[in-house]
């Protein structure tokens, strides 16, 4: 065989090579993963969001409080839109927060995490794990902290109960590479107001940087003071559909269970 060749085609191996350690971690062989969170089991969730996720064929994570009426009062489609495909995930029994912090005036001194005891709190997300379990069945979950706060008087309450979860959603924003995502405290971003033009201009950054992207939602058309219209969420929705080929749209528990076994395979 002609030398000259055989060296055209060592080079070109080479190349290949270098080429493919310089590429980004894909998505579940996409772009980039993106995950639709909606916190704290609001009447909103099952008359506005659920409906309009399933006219795209989407699914969402919904982080429930155990104490809420509207998880009482609406157990079966809770239970329905578990069995659709939909995450249930645990935002604790009562969604203590940290009355000490600056800005926390509105923490009912019932709801203050800095008079909980660890234990308590601890237990209080245990038993909102088995509620939620009778609803849907299912033992794999994710957590999401209540305003974000970990810790009681400097004493972190969730790292000792990580085991019971994949991973656990915080409130900082931020796109993450596979392997800069702590499971521990997943990165995301809260809307509030924010147009259909900001939400897809998100995503389109994430398919650029190859990132995790989570959207963090309260109400949507209404329902919490922390909101978005209609019309951006469907914006999004929509966009998320149309480009389905690059982006990996699925429950927080699906992305996190995947960023837990790819990291374990990296190490």
């Amino acid at each position: 065989m002609n030398r000259k060749f055989i060296f055209a085609m060592l080079i070109a191996a080479c190349s290949c090579m270098v080429g493919h350690a310089q590429k980004p971690e894909l998505w579940n062989g996409k772009q980039c993963a993106v995950v639709l969170t909606y916190d704290d089991a609001i009447d909103i969730d099952l008359d506005n969001v659920v409906p309009a996720l399933d006219s795209v064929a989407l699914k969402g994570t919904f982080y429930l409080i155990g104490q809420s009426p509207v998880v009482a009062n609406r157990m079966n489609e809770w239970k329905k839109a578990a069995h659709e495909g939909h995450e249930l995930g645990n935002h604790t029994l009562t969604h203590p927060c940290d009355g000490g912090l600056e800005g926390r005036s509105w923490v009912s001194p019932e709801s203050d995490l800095s008079k909980f005891t660890v234990a308590r709190a601890q237990n209080e997300i245990k038993i909102n794990n088995t509620l939620l379990h009778s609803i849907d069945g299912k033992t794999i979950r994710t957590f999401a902290y209540p305003c974000g706060d970990r810790t009681i008087k400097g004493e972190d309450f969730y790292k000792p109960i990580e085991q019971l979860f994949v991973g656990a959603r915080g409130v900082q924003p931020g796109l993450q590479h596979l392997n800069e995502v702590d499971l521990n405290d997943i990165r995301c971003y809260m809307i509030n107001g924010e147009s259909g033009d900001y939400l897809t201009g998100l995503v389109k950054k994430a398919v650029e940087s190859h990132t995790l992207l989570v959207f963090l939602f309260h109400g949507v058309g209404g329902g919490h003071n922390i909101n978005v219209s209609l019309a951006a969420h469907s914006q999004l929705l929509h966009f998320l559909k149309q480009h389905e080929k690059e982006i990996w749209i699925a429950p927080m528990v699906n992305v996190a269970q995947y960023i837990k076994e790819r990291q374990t395979i990296a190490k």
